[in-house]
């Protein structure tokens, strides 16, 4: 494990801007100041199957619209995993943590399986923070980390489905920002990483991770709860990077709940103020 300072997105504690923020078999640089580097979460709380799908592409709203609407179970299916895939070995591959970030999200990383893996652990954690519910940091993101063929077909479903009615719900402004004196929380914390399939220009990724969501503050009626779930990404090597080419989420799997008591409203938004995220290297 190696240790670093990681600016860069993360959750937007009490009214301010925030973007994007672990590790089961993964190698973490950790920041050395206090601050949100990273947010993101998913959540399945209970959920509607009213998503926004573009071609080849599953939409990025499973969790956030589940937690506006409280419907139904949902989730999105992904491509069957191989039951035969193997799980990759716990120690770390010992390749040099990316030094290069585009808009604030890691990037350079190596053309392997271990790049491969380091690149899915970022994307989740930069498509699951509160970036994405402000339209200049979505599209960055977007732009960023997805094939320019995927960001096209993305960004307008994207931008009609984070609506101002649909951030009303999660208690956000239309610009998407929280009411004063509280903290939106969406947090994507990765615990693990496992190929399904690597070709040296293609790589398929999953990535189990525990999600975080919901508003902290005295006045908040949504509280920030956690979910877990796999994120799968069809990547390819597109001009010296990993890029998204389409990827899709499933519930699980989750461990039994353990006995920790609750924090307060006002312990959770200290929480996420002053315990940054990580930048993720296999």
């Amino acid at each position: 494990m190696s240790l670093g300072d990681e600016p860069g997105y993360g959750d937007a504690p009490r009214g301010q801007d925030g973007g994007y923020g672990g590790s089961g078999q993964t190698r973490t640089r950790l920041p050395d100041r206090p601050g949100d580097v990273y947010g993101g979460a998913r959540r399945g709380r209970s959920s509607s199957r009213s998503l926004v799908t573009v071609v080849g592409v599953v939409v990025l709203l499973i969790a956030a619209i589940a937690f506006a609407n409280r419907g139904g179970d949902d989730s999105s299916s992904g491509n069957g995993d191989s039951d035969k895939a193997k799980t990759s070995p716990t120690a770390a591959s010992g390749t040099r943590p990316v030094e290069s970030k585009a808009a604030g999200i890691p990037s350079g990383f190596a053309q392997s399986e271990q790049g491969a893996q380091s690149a899915a652990a970022n994307y989740a954690v930069a498509l699951g923070s509160t970036g994405m519910f402000k339209a200049a940091s979505r599209h960055d993101i977007v732009n960023s980390i997805y094939t320019s063929a995927a960001a096209g077909q993305l960004q307008g479903p994207m931008d009609q489905a984070y609506s101002a009615d649909f951030l009303s719900k999660l208690g956000l402004d239309a610009d998407g920002n929280p009411p004063k004196g509280s903290t939106f929380v969406s947090r994507t914390i990765p615990v693990g990483t496992k190929v399904q399939q690597y070709g040296g220009t293609g790589a398929k990724v999953s990535v189990w991770y525990m999600g975080l969501i919901g508003m902290s503050g005295q006045t908040s009626t949504d509280p920030v709860s956690s979910t877990w779930k796999t994120w799968t990404f069809e990547l390819q090597w597109d001009n010296g990077d990993w890029k998204i080419v389409t990827d899709s989420q499933k519930d699980g799997p989750a461990p039994v709940p353990g006995d920790d008591k609750a924090a307060t409203s006002d312990e959770i938004s200290k929480a996420i103020e002053e315990y940054g995220g990580f930048t993720y290297a296999r």
